[in-house]
């Protein structure tokens, strides 16, 4: 340091945002930072995908039934109800499976957090709509298609 010795030169001068973005900065947090966003965007896909599967097999196997239900006298919009109000129920039941393990998980994620706390609201409260949102949506396509049934072929098949 120069308070100890005033004839030491002064080497590799550069500002402070050239020092951080060089390998001995925040490259490897940015690049750790990338990649946890990119396994999260994956990991939605996934959920969705799955919600979807499930909720169109599920009402595969109801074709019948709703065939039945139209030809009785119910509506689209009954069916589109009853179709996501079932998907309602599996994306809410997750999502509170989801809220317990992730808040039990809390303790050991805290180690790794940043300037957040591990029981931080907002982002608790944000990754749940984000994920039910998308969720209610992926049982959207299952309901519409539902929703299309013509009762005398639904009766007729198998």
């Amino acid at each position: 340091c120069l308070a100890h010795d005033p004839e030491m030169p002064i080497i590799e001068v550069r500002t402070m945002r050239q020092a951080l973005q060089g390998p001995s900065g925040f490259l490897a947090l940015r690049f750790g930072a990338l990649m946890a966003g990119a396994m999260g965007l994956l990991g939605l896909a996934l959920a969705v995908v799955g919600v979807y599967g499930v909720v169109a097999y599920a009402t595969a196997r109801r074709t019948r039934e709703i065939g039945i239900r139209m030809a009785l006298g119910a509506t689209a919009p009954d069916v589109m109800g009853m179709v996501l109000q079932q998907g309602a129920w599996l994306v809410v039941a997750g999502m509170l499976g989801g809220l317990a393990c992730t808040y039990a998980a809390t303790r050991v994620m805290a180690r790794f957090l940043f300037f957040v706390s591990a029981t931080d609201p907002v982002t608790f409260t944000c990754v749940t709509l984000l994920l039910g949102a998308t969720a209610l949506a992926a049982c959207y396509v299952p309901a519409r298609r539902a929703m299309r049934v013509d009762p005398s072929v639904a009766l007729r098949s198998e």
